[in-house]
């Protein structure tokens, strides 16, 4: 083969390579033109996803904003009933207990109650003692504690000890039975229990009338 003949060869082989090289860039800017759009298209999506993730989170925002609102409202609302509570237990004794403690008393223990005497306060060597109310029936003297928050434990044991002292601050009382009794609109089971475990009386409100949630639990005053 002459020289010319050679280097016509080589020179065809170079331009089939560069040929074969210019198709494979080819076919590689086209995958790679596919795959933008490919990826150009879940960018597309991913954006109308957060779009509408960011969309839906304002929305969960606004109904929070709603519920703060209303959660604010609901405790003022709470708040305003409570100090009601708390003004109308000024006058709870004297409007719901005071005018029925006899009837019910003579329902449950079968005396005539002859004196009922509410908020007795005593005041002796700088100390005050108070009942709320303190009934008198023969020989028999009924001690009633009203509490408008009965179930807090405390209030209990406050009555039993304030019961300890009963003859210190009022001496009629010495000549007479004592018969404990907790009182309130309503309580729960366990301040009940409580109650009957230190032989004290529970007293709830019944529609308009006195009832006494433990009588079959202790033992009836003879």
């Amino acid at each position: 083969m002459s020289t010319v003949a050679k280097k016509l060869s080589a020179l065809e082989k170079a331009m089939m390579e560069l040929a074969y090289e210019s198709r494979l860039t080819e076919i590689k800017l086209k995958q790679l033109a596919e795959g933008m759009e490919e990826f150009k298209a879940e960018m597309k999506a991913f954006k109308d996803e957060m779009k509408d993730f960011k969309d839906e989170m304002k929305a969960f925002k606004d109904e929070m904003k709603v519920f703060k609102d209303e959660m604010k409202d609901f405790k003022d609302e709470m708040n305003k009933k409570w100090g009601e509570l708390a003004r109308k237990m000024g006058t709870l004794i004297e409007d719901i207990f005071v005018p029925s403690i006899d009837l019910a008393i003579e329902k449950y223990f079968h005396v005539v109650v002859k004196d009922v005497m509410p908020r007795r306060k005593i005041r002796r060597d700088g100390r005050t003692f108070e009942v709320d109310i303190l009934a008198l029936a023969g020989d028999l003297a009924f001690v009633v504690e009203v509490k408008a928050s009965p179930n807090r434990v405390e209030y209990v044991y406050d009555f039993v000890e304030k019961l300890a002292e009963l003859p210190e601050f009022i001496p009629e009382i010495k000549s007479r039975r004592v018969v404990p009794i907790y009182a309130a609109l309503d309580m729960a089971g366990n301040t009940v229990d409580l109650l009957t475990k230190n032989g004290i009386y529970a007293m709830v409100v019944r529609g308009d009338i006195l009832e006494i949630v433990n009588f079959d639990m202790l033992r009836p005053v003879q």
